[in-house]
């Protein structure tokens, strides 16, 4: 099996230098590195991960923390963190972390612990203060994009103002009788996401006037297709309170609503405008109104924190986190429309 000593010789160069060549850390001039480059290709050395790793200290691994790995938003946020990882020569280990329980304690006291990475990346998740502590003992950079919790770096949308502006762009088109299809915990969870888009819409509906309204008008489910549809069959059921808008709070959450509707013999948008959150891949094909943001730039964005955290690139101050909510935009489609008289 070809070694280091055997690529330094071939090149003609010192070992350390073939390492520094190959690693791409330190300073190599550019002819020097093709050499070593061609001389490791000629005899087939490929560069162990783990003996870079005692010399370096690092292990060219990052662990990203996910709750789902099977919706949109998150599968879009994860595709975007691994390309970046991959072109700026890392891997990932996924953590599927669900609701509290023995499961989602181990991956925090234990895997987190055990498994030796370089940096934490935690996609919408709500940590609790046990986890944030955990994770600032193992003194590795950490980034939160979205969900809740103190510590690390943060990166997200502001959510309040997103649920904000989609109830008042139902507002701006004459509708009264809003309701909102909140995540699951919206309520009992104010800082979470799907908290921070239920206390938007509250704002919006208080500031119109209608906060009395307000409260009888939200009904909890999944932030999935099937939870909208279900929540939806609860909001429209009664003609005598049919709202004439509803505001999910995820795209997929919308098409389920949609759904419902025509189930129930409503035409969107003449008998129900629609609008969710999120710039979902298939929200031009409902004809969604929504409220985009970008999941797959946010992974990448993601990522560019993590190396810089971590020394990797010459990024300026300040981090891309410092305050500035991640940028979203109104796109308005079919299914929104003046309410009816």
């Amino acid at each position: 099996m070809a070694a280091i000593g055997d690529v330094a010789r071939l090149a003609g160069v010192s070992k350390a230098t073939a390492s520094r060549a190959l690693s791409g850390r330190g300073h190599v001039a550019e002819a020097t590195r093709r050499r070593v480059e061609v001389a490791a290709a000629e005899i087939g050395y490929i560069a162990s991960p783990a003996a870079a790793s005692l010399v370096t200290g690092r292990t060219m691994n990052v662990g990203v923390v996910i709750p789902f790995v099977n919706r949109w938003f998150f599968g879009e946020v994860l595709e975007g963190i691994e390309r970046a990882l991959l072109e700026a020569g890392y891997d990932l280990t996924l953590y599927n972390v669900g609701s509290a329980g023995e499961d989602r304690d181990r991956v925090f006291d234990f895997f987190l612990a055990r498994k030796r990475v370089d940096a934490v990346i935690a996609v919408g998740v709500d940590l609790t203060e046990r986890e944030t502590a955990s994770l600032d003992r193992r003194e590795k950079p950490f980034v939160s994009l979205g969900g809740s919790g103190a510590g690390g770096a943060r990166l997200s949308i502001d959510d309040r103002a997103a649920g904000a502006l989609a109830t008042e762009h139902l507002l701006h088109l004459g509708h009264t009788r809003i309701a909102h299809l909140a995540g699951e915990g919206a309520a009992s969870t104010p800082e979470s996401v799907p908290g921070c888009r239920r206390e938007g819409f509250l704002e919006a509906m208080a500031a119109a006037g209608h906060a009395s309204d307000a409260d009888a008008h939200i009904v909890e489910a999944e932030m999935t297709m099937p939870g909208g549809y279900t929540g939806a069959l609860q909001l429209l059921g009664h003609p005598g309170r049919r709202p004439s808008a509803v505001f999910a709070a995820s795209d997929e959450m919308a098409f389920g609503a949609i759904r419902a509707a025509e189930r129930l013999g409503l035409a969107v948008p003449g008998d129900l405008s629609v609008i969710g959150v999120d710039g979902h891949e298939y929200a031009e094909m409902f004809g969604l109104t929504t409220i985009e943001q970008y999941p797959g730039a946010q992974g990448r964005l993601a990522v560019d924190v993590v190396l810089h955290l971590l020394g990797e690139d010459a990024v300026a101050d300040p981090l891309p986190d410092s305050g500035a909510p991640l940028p979203t935009r109104l796109v308005v489609r079919s299914s929104t429309t003046a309410a009816p008289r």
